[in-house]
This record gives C-alpha cells, structure tokens and sequence, in this order.
C-alpha cells in the first residue's frame, strides 16, 4: 500500500479537485482530523495534480473535520515554471475550512550537495520500548503507527520536571510498505506537541497552529527517526521542530511547528472543560485540530 492509499485519498474527474473520507484511521483519539494525514492529503493531491515532488509545504489548522465527514482538497496551481511550481490548496467541509497549504514542487539537476544535519547516535527500533499512549490508541491514528522511544518520559514518569527539549523517537506505519514519502513525512513529522509535554515535564501537549515541511532527500528506510526540538513555550504557545532520519542516517526532511499548550485530563492543574479536554487528550501524540 502506498500513502495516498493508505489515507483514502481519491481524485475526482476534475484534476484539481480531491477527496478524502473522516474514517478511523485518520483522526485521532478525540475523532477529529489528525493535522498531519491533512498536510499529506494536500500534499498527494499537489503531487497528483502537478506531477512535480514537493520541496516544502506549510499547513495552517483552521477547524475540525469529524468522522464520517467528506474533505474536498482544492488544488490551485499559482505558477508553474520550468522547473518549479507554486501551488495552494484548501482543504474544507461544505462551506467549513479545515486547513489552508502553501506549498513549492519542483525538482532540478544541480550536482553540488550535502548534508550537514547529523543524526543523533541511537540504538535500533528493536531495542527501544513501545511508546505508552495517556488514553490507549483506539481506532485512530495512532493504532497505525507504531513509535519507538528512544529519549523520553512514560506516562508513569509524568508530571516531573522540565526537560531539555529534546525527544527522540523511531516512527513506521507498517501499512505503508511503498515506501516513505513526502506524504508519509508529513503524517510522522506532527510531533512537536508531545515533545512539549516532554520538554515541560507535563501530562499534556497541544493542538498544532502550522506544520511547514521541508523535503531535503528520500531514501529507502523502513522506520524514521524523529528527533524533536522544542525551542520555546511562552504565552501558552509552543514552538518547536523534528529532524527526520532514515535509519543509514540520512536527513529525510524538516517539520516545524507551533501549537497551543494544553494538559491533558487527569492532570491535577488543568482547568479545562470537559469537552475541551477530551479533544486535548487527543493530541498527545502530536495531533493537531
């Protein structure tokens, strides 16, 4: 199964019109829309549409979609040059925006190149234990994607006290054997809330604002390793980043992000909502809206 299967995607008669159904397997816990299957919707569509692989895409979360509900992506191409395209894409329910993508494609032959990012010296996904999830994983997002800790807290090790900013974590989704793309970049690389709770020392996360991908080089691997950096919590709003590794150690992409703090239930000092809370819940494994 490639990505674009594994998200239900589906392009209509119209080339720049797309479609995707709220099934399970694409929502979070809380049964909204996780941020990053929205971001590689748009992205599939933009590759289907332009026949062009993207090179950065920037995603902002607007609203809810719920389960059962139709996402229609509609592909604008701005500009398509030689080489290069710019592109948008709105993602909505009915008359309702969920996210808006800004995004380049493109690629050119230019024989100078490097990598100067250098992956974290980790031990293999085998020898990591299984990230431990605050509510369980249900049928959402999250039962298809196995995560391996490598530097974190487990829930029994939460609230204490703040960290480093720093998580690392080995990532796959065994459904997709195709191969990783940007798509599949995207739905791993929404991760920067739980690195908040993990930088904070708290039972919590966030709901994403933005995610912005940017695509260095894809080689085959099976798992990523997602090295999360958060640089700053202030106001109630986070800011952090994840470099993505493949396992011969490879700089696949970039992901960064801000989102709103917030606990999760159960944490003796949230002061939320019941309903608010469960959608928070939700997001501890770095869902967004």
């Amino acid at each position: 199964m490639d990505s674009r299967s594994f998200l239900g995607l589906q392009q209509s008669h119209n080339p720049y019109r797309w479609s995707m159904e709220m099934k399970p397997h694409v929502l979070t816990i809380g049964g909204f829309l996780f941020g990053g299957c929205g971001l590689g919707a748009a992205i599939s569509a933009l590759e289907g549409t332009t026949g062009r692989p993207v090179v950065w895409a920037t995603a902002q979360y607007l609203s809810f979609a719920r389960p059962g509900e139709f996402l229609d992506i509609d592909v604008t191409v701005a500009v398509g040059g030689r080489h290069t395209s710019q592109g948008r894409v709105v993602c909505h329910v009915g008359n309702r925006e969920i996210l808006t993508v800004n995004a380049a494609l493109g690629a050119r032959d230019f024989d100078p190149a490097g990598q100067w990012e250098r992956m974290p010296d980790v031990p293999p996904p085998d020898d990591c234990p299984r990230r431990e999830h605050f509510v369980g994983e249900g049928d959402s997002i999250s039962s298809r994607m196995e995560q391996r800790l490598v530097k974190g807290r487990s829930i029994a090790e939460l609230p204490g006290a703040p960290g480093d900013g720093q998580a690392l974590m080995w990532a796959r989704i065994p459904e997709v054997i195709e191969g990783v793309d940007a798509t599949t970049l995207a739905v791993l690389g929404d991760f920067v809330p739980m690195g908040v709770g993990q930088a904070l020392g708290i039972l919590g996360g966030g709901n994403s604002l933005d995610n912005t991908l940017r695509v260095a080089r894809l080689v085959p691997t099976e798992w990523v390793l997602l090295d999360i950096r958060v640089h700053s919590v202030h106001h109630g709003f986070g800011h952090g980043l994840v470099h993505m590794f493949a396992e011969d150690g490879t700089l696949l992409a970039t992901a960064s992000q801000s989102c709103i703090v917030r606990y999760w239930r159960g944490d003796p000092r949230t002061e939320q909502t019941a309903t608010e809370a469960t959608e928070t819940e939700a997001t501890e494994n770095g869902a967004s809206r």
